[in-house]
């Protein structure tokens, strides 16, 4: 808030006075200002023409994934101002083609490639379903292999899946490929959205 002892920003913009002193937070609100006035107009812009127009001369296609080419978020996804906000472009992509996403649900890309918009690599999940399909593996895993541990006490490979909060057990190997191959098959019979352990199959 404004120190209202120094003759606040609020005050000066209102009655087009010129404060010979001001506080530190007033001077941050003045410049904050100063930076909205200059994005209003691009802000119009944006709102008059079609969002539709401007989503897909940003996505380069290619015969497989189409590439979203513009801005992106911290985590990957790429990132668009729809006029009324800043959206996931996959998100977008596929309530523009598809409808509405219903509430509590997510997109999933079956290409595994944040940066795609095509609709056809798109579908809707639950966050269970999403997680299923995912090709990352923990920080902290030095198999290299999904759901594989080393098991110290065994001195052996220990393949396991978790699956709705409970650890499904897929067996001890004395290499990580045995191992790796166990937790696929143990995935392929729990899930039903692991589309990376099927298509390697």
């Amino acid at each position: 808030m404004s120190d209202p002892r120094c003759g606040t920003y609020a005050g000066a913009k209102l009655h087009g006075r010129r404060k010979e002193k001001t506080c530190e937070p007033c001077r941050l609100a003045a410049n904050a200002y100063a930076r909205e006035l200059k994005t209003r107009p691009r802000v119009r812009e944006l709102k008059r023409t079609d969002p539709l127009e401007r989503f897909w001369a940003k996505v380069e296609k290619t015969e497989s994934c189409w590439n979203w080419t513009a801005a992106r978020k911290p985590n990957g996804y790429g990132a668009f101002w729809d006029g009324e906000r800043l959206a996931y472009a996959h998100r977008f992509a596929y309530e523009a083609t598809s409808g509405n996403i219903p509430d509590g649900m997510q997109i999933d890309h079956t290409c595994h490639s944040r940066t795609c918009v095509n609709p056809s690599h798109l579908r809707v999940v639950t966050a269970k379903q999403n997680v299923e399909n995912t090709l990352a593996i923990r920080s902290d895993n030095t198999s290299g292999y999904r759901g594989i541990i080393w098991d110290k006490a065994r001195h052996a490979w220990m393949a396991r899946v978790t699956h709705h909060g409970n650890d499904h057990f897929a067996g001890y190997f004395s290499t990580r490929e045995g191992a790796a191959a166990a937790a696929v098959a143990k995935r392929n019979e729990l899930f039903t959205h692991n589309d990376a352990d099927r298509n390697a199959s």
